[in-house]
């Protein structure tokens, strides 16, 4: 996957590590479409996936039960001594849990998995299910790290007795000049490196201005278009804007030749994914 760093992503990736690398437990907490994922799934791959640090991941759902949750983690640790359990030999581990908060509520308000995982921060273990004994399973070696959006949206609120035990980072959506230095180099790889042939001259110039009017467009749309409960499916995040860059990669030089030619893919590509979600003539008209 494409990743432009920016200062704040580098900053946040800074961050992170040098908790990880002190035993502390990290969690990123932010709008949908701001990287969360992205940036600890690369950090986590290019520095503690090696001979001294071994990372698991593993991500919730509404579905996601506490008997999963723990089996899933204790299948990817080694016996150290009786009742004791960690990653590799000499390793230190990090567990990395996406949508930290999407597991549906119980009848009395508790996330289960979320409850596990407390568990271990609170005693360092869990009991075993799938022995008769339910003998004490110590983890050691281990740090935790997760990614969670706001709450809303599916998702859940979190127990403070549990993001006690976490040094929560909030990651700020992203500004326009930041939006704006990330998509004019997806373009730039795009026109260029990518293609082979590389996209004409005149087509090239046309970057700065795609890249700025997809930004209005977008900014635009969650401001004209607000979620109703008629209309609950009119949100927008970053995820809807590099949808039309990945459509407008599909294309070729062979394809695209001319000014015109870019700007009938771009107003396609914006039709298609901000056109097409509104369910109304009158708003289509006003898109």
């Amino acid at each position: 996957m494409l990743s432009i760093p920016t200062i704040d992503s580098i900053r946040m990736t800074g961050l992170c590590r040098a908790l990880l690398m002190n035993s502390k437990h990290c969690l990123l907490v932010g709008p949908t479409g701001t990287g969360k994922s992205l940036q600890l799934n690369q950090l986590l791959k290019q520095e503690f996936d090696n001979e001294e640090w071994a990372y698991y991941q593993l991500g919730f759902s509404a579905q996601t039960s506490a008997n999963q949750t723990e089996r899933i983690i204790d299948g990817s640790m080694e016996k150290k001594r009786k009742g004791v359990y960690g990653p590799g030999l000499g390793k230190e581990g990090v567990i990395f849990v996406d949508d930290l908060n999407m597991p549906q509520r119980e009848k009395y308000g508790a996330q289960p998995p979320i409850e596990l995982l407390r568990q271990w921060m609170d005693y360092g273990g869990w009991y075993d299910i799938d022995t008769p004994e339910r003998d004490f399973r110590k983890l050691i070696n281990v740090r935790f790290a997760g990614a969670m959006g706001p709450p809303g949206d599916g998702r859940n609120s979190i127990s403070s007795r549990y993001i006690r035990h976490f040094n929560v980072l909030y990651i700020e959506p992203y500004n326009d000049d930041s939006l704006k230095y990330i998509f004019s180099t997806v373009m730039d790889w795009l026109f260029v490196a990518k293609a082979s042939p590389p996209f004409p001259q005149p087509v090239q110039g046309m970057k700065d201005s795609i890249v700025s009017n997809t930004i209005h467009i977008y900014q635009e749309a969650m401001k004209t278009f607000r979620p109703t409960p008629a209309k609950s499916h009119y949100t927008y995040n970053l995820r809807d804007v590099s949808k039309i860059f990945q459509g407008i990669a599909k294309s070729s030089a062979k394809a695209i030749t001319t000014e015109d030619d870019i700007l009938k893919l771009w107003a396609h590509e914006c039709l298609r994914v901000f056109q097409d979600r509104l369910i109304s003539q009158d708003d289509r008209d006003i898109f």
